[in-house]
């Protein structure tokens, strides 16, 4: 049973909350879209993607945000994070911005939007921003959208919990491209990092087969960071991956943690592992299926599993600092060990769906540690 936590006083918590409340700097404005255009235009707004997701609305939706606008029904606020020199980053409203800039053809790289599958002014469809009558234009530029701005003199604490809190609460973001988003405003350092192996040739190499909706939403990052917290923080892993994972990258990247990371020793480690898992798979004859799952046969899928990269990726770091690169006889010793552990039953039984519990976790990791650290033990 959880321990119970003592609520503080009275006074104690009416102190708290007004401390935080002015520890945040906050405005509302109204801006038009046409300002907004401008703004953009000229370098004074940012909509790029690090604090956003790529453009994914489809035409239809795009094209009913503009319908929207012009019959002037209501639209959620934007919000934005005014920066040191007085610009304005864009957190949440990239979908509505990048609409009109699309119909205005004002999106780099994209040909002006044609509406479509407008629902209640049909008449609309087929109609491109030239195609407007002058009244209508000029409707659509004076449309507003109020924005809610966190003033540059606000905590970054409260910055960060500000755009967590906004996209947390569906599906627009991945998890992972929430934490690259948000965690800049603690530090970027540990993202950076984070981003920078996921693009090293030997981890790609060895988790290329993930599908192309898995990269497109950052889960190789991901597959990066889940390395690092189950190797370094496993203790602290309940049952939620997501926010395991979002918690330790919190810990690293907060200046003021106690959470350490030695960013060499661990960039060395990394690149060691997926060097190793690399040339298991040529010696299997496995290439870059060396971390999906087999038939009953033995045949490797090009099926990526989540399963195999914890089991192989974290059971080599206790035997990684032993183990030599260039021993040839070690490193086929390593291979079986990986050959017939994806067939064994003993390691499939902590696999496949609801095996994210710290048992299921501890049993397939445990798995491979020990019997490398037997093959390992034969050449002593």
């Amino acid at each position: 049973m959880a321990d119970l936590q003592i609520p503080a006083s009275p006074d104690v918590l009416i102190e708290a909350v007004d401390q935080n409340i002015s520890a945040a700097r906050t405005s509302a404005i109204d801006f038009s879209f046409n300002e907004l255009a401008d703004m953009y235009k000229s370098g004074e707004l940012s909509i790029e993607p690090d604090f956003q997701r790529v453009f994914r609305w489809t035409e239809g939706a795009r094209s009913r945000f503009i319908e929207s606008l012009l019959l002037e029904l209501p639209i959620p606020p934007i919000f934005m994070i005014e920066t040191a020199n007085r610009e304005y980053e864009l957190i949440d409203g990239l979908q509505r911005i990048s609409s009109f800039l699309h119909y205005r053809g004002e999106m780099p790289g994209k040909d002006p939007l044609v509406l479509s599958e407008c629902d209640i002014v049909t008449e609309l469809n087929g109609c491109s921003y030239s195609d407007l009558p002058r009244a209508l234009q000029v409707k659509l530029k004076r449309s507003y959208v109020r924005a809610e701005i966190l003033r540059k003199e606000s905590d970054p604490r409260l910055r960060y919990y500000m755009f967590k809190r906004l996209n947390t609460g569906g599906e627009r973001l991945s998890a992972q491209e929430v934490r690259n988003a948000t965690i800049r405003l603690l530090s970027n350092k540990f993202n950076q990092f984070i981003i920078g192996l996921s693009r090293e040739p030997d981890f790609w190499y060895c988790i290329q087969s993930i599908s192309q909706g898995a990269k497109d939403r950052k889960f190789d990052q991901e597959l990066v960071l889940r390395f690092f917290a189950f190797k370094n923080a496993v203790a602290g892993y309940r049952h939620d991956v997501a926010d395991f994972l979002t918690g330790y990258m919190e810990a690293v990247s907060d200046p003021a943690s106690h959470q350490q990371f030695n960013y060499e020793t661990e960039e060395e480690n990394f690149r060691k592992t997926f060097r190793i898992i690399r040339r298991i798979g040529e010696f299997l004859d496995y290439g870059p299926k060396v971390l999906g799952t087999v038939s009953t046969s033995g045949v490797p899928r090009r099926q990526f599993s989540v399963f195999h990269f914890e089991g192989i990726a974290l059971g080599l770091q206790r035997i990684i600092e032993r183990l030599n690169e260039e021993d040839e006889q070690q490193l086929d010793k390593i291979a079986e060990v990986v050959r017939t552990g994806k067939g064994d039953r003993k390691f499939l039984n902590a696999t496949g769906g609801g095996k994210n519990d710290r048992i299921s976790l501890a049993t397939r990791i445990g798995y491979f540690a020990e019997r490398f650290e037997e093959a390992l033990s034969e050449d002593l």
